[in-house]
């Protein structure tokens, strides 16, 4: 091999190392933004900023610790205390003591509950929500002489499914048979 490829072979390897850098610096940079995408979105559900970090993080890292939660967002570890006693207390997260060889202290590990459950408990609420608006000339005087006549609305429904059931549900309808769930069919 001669000096001019020793270079060339060189230069390459360079080339492809740099190129590499690259990948991993914007799938880095894409991986954040869609973090920050969900974050933002859990936000609205959850409330703050803060504890959609801890939802997102729990789902990354399920049976954590305080602790270990503060450490892996950067949040104080007071401000992730007191919201996983509140996100505890509305059932958004689950908690057990961690197991542990010896004696000690034993502290709380967390799990998020799975992203169909969080949205199901909200669903509730935003069904309330705008059959309250949809519903305003309702709510307003009555006697009113600037209130348009208009026809009843009908209440508004939103239906979850988990995308699974989902499926099996087609595959019923499809069949002709139908599955043995437990339940009742209401939702």
């Amino acid at each position: 091999m001669s000096v001019e490829q020793d270079v060339s072979v060189e230069t390459d390897r360079d080339r492809i190392s740099k190129g590499r850098e690259r990948l991993e610096e914007e799938a880095d940079r894409a991986v954040d933004q869609f973090d920050q995408g969900i974050v933002d979105l859990l936000s609205w559900v959850l409330d703050t900023e803060t504890r959609a970090r801890i939802y997102v993080y729990l789902r990354q890292h399920p049976h954590s610790t305080s602790e270990e939660i503060a450490e892996g967002t950067g949040l104080y570890p007071s401000t992730v205390r007191e919201s996983l006693a509140e996100l505890h207390d509305e059932e958004k997260v689950e908690r057990r003591k961690r197991e542990s060889e010896g004696a000690g202290n034993n502290p709380y590990e967390y799990t998020a509950i799975a992203p169909s459950e969080l949205v199901g408990g909200v669903v509730g609420q935003i069904q309330d929500e705008l059959n309250t608006v949809f519903n305003l000339d309702d709510h307003l005087d009555s006697e009113s002489e600037t209130r348009l006549e208009t026809e009843p609305s009908e209440p508004v429904s939103i239906r979850v499914e988990d995308e699974e059931r989902a499926e099996s549900d087609d595959e019923t309808t499809a069949t002709g048979e139908e599955g043995e769930t437990g339940d009742d069919g209401d939702e």
